[in-house]
């Protein structure tokens, strides 16, 4: 009976799509790239490239979460917020800082298309679409750009690594959904992507650029050939940016100081780097985003909630920071008046969310 029923309606449908002059297509992947580019024609896709492609200060933006695990909107609305009033020109949504690795992919693309529907007008929106699995990485990209994402963020396949022109393959392949800045940490996926892979993706017309995190002395060469780079180091971005060339940085600290890593990508202050250098070092104590999620709480930017694998740092570890944030000054923390280093109880970490 249901059969029945769905096929008159499905039949009910085309007769309808057919009196208005429509017929559906049988290549079902033609309709879905229509989906991605109506009617962007090549020099508009080149503007939008180039658009992202200048942005100084992308900030890997904190997934806040509700006591039962869910996302908090109301508090990733205020954070995002105060990025744009602050001199932020785009956010990674669903990164590593993000816990995206943490999500499903329903979630990953509603809080993609939350951003683009909010802030797209306002700053770039880069939608975490990597996966190590080919297909995955495909499906979640091509959904990002249907929401009307700006740009990818892509990382090269980790744990079942592999090979160099395996890489090249794999990037190539998301590459033709659109734009996409490309992930290099070794340190987390235990595999670089190396000049000779770099080189050859830069070939490709939706190939923005390089999140590099190898260090200021690659973002060199890779800015002698042309190739745009972004620091993945807060506590070498400034010089990356003023003396190795990067355009810019994709930050973690910037959560909290936004308004101090605008300045820091727009003019040479050495003196402003050196002063939110141990704040910078106090997030990274332990995997990233252990030290956010942990400062963001204890600031009261969000609620002092967990997605286990990750736990809060220790009282100890806390304490730290509150003097650190302390001597930078509060006044760098738009909205924040106080920093506390909370007692243990009062974090709730979550097992199933």
């Amino acid at each position: 009976m249901a059969r029945a029923l769905q096929a008159t309606r499905g039949s009910w449908k085309n007769r309808r799509n057919e009196k208005e002059g429509w017929k559906p297509s049988r290549r079902v992947n033609v309709a879905a790239r229509a989906v991605l580019t109506p009617g962007r024609t090549q020099g508009k896709q080149q503007e939008r490239r180039e658009s992202v492609k200048k942005c100084r200060l992308i900030t890997a933006i904190k997934t806040p979460y509700l006591n039962n695990g869910k996302f908090d909107l109301e508090a990733f609305d205020r954070l995002v917020e105060m990025q744009a009033n602050q001199g932020v020109e785009g956010i990674i949504v669903g990164g590593t800082t993000g816990e995206g690795q943490l999500m499903s992919w329903d979630e990953h693309i509603m809080i993609i298309a939350h951003a683009v529907n909010n802030y797209g007008n306002q700053m770039k929106i880069i939608g975490n679409t990597g996966s190590n699995s080919t297909r995955e990485a495909l499906h979640a990209t091509e959904q990002g750009f249907a929401v009307g994402m700006h740009a990818a963020l892509q990382i090269n396949p980790y744990y079942g690594k592999t090979s160099e022109k395996g890489l090249i393959t794999h990037f190539q392949a998301v590459m033709d959904e659109g734009p996409c800045i490309v992930y290099n940490v070794p340190g987390r996926t235990a595999q670089d992507i190396t000049p000779r892979v770099v080189e050859k993706m830069a070939e490709h017309p939706n190939f923005l650029g390089m999140k590099e995190c190898t260090g200021n002395e690659r973002i060199s060469n890779y800015a002698a050939q042309g190739i745009t780079c972004w620091s993945g180091n807060d506590d070498e971005a400034h010089d990356a940016r003023h003396q190795a060339g990067a355009t810019g940085v994709i930050s973690v600290t910037s959560n909290v100081v936004p308004g101090v890593f605008a300045k820091l990508m727009a003019e040479e202050d050495g003196e402003l780097a050196t002063k939110v250098a141990p704040l910078a070092n106090w997030l990274f104590r332990e995997p990233n985003p252990v030290g956010i999620n942990t400062l963001m709480a204890m600031t009261g930017l969000v609620k002092p909630v967990f997605r286990l694998p990750y736990v809060p740092y220790s009282k100890e570890l806390r304490e730290e920071g509150v003097r650190i944030l302390n001597d930078l000054g509060l006044d760098s923390v738009p909205g924040v008046t106080e920093v506390r280093a909370m007692e243990d109880e009062e974090f709730t970490i979550l097992s199933r969310y």
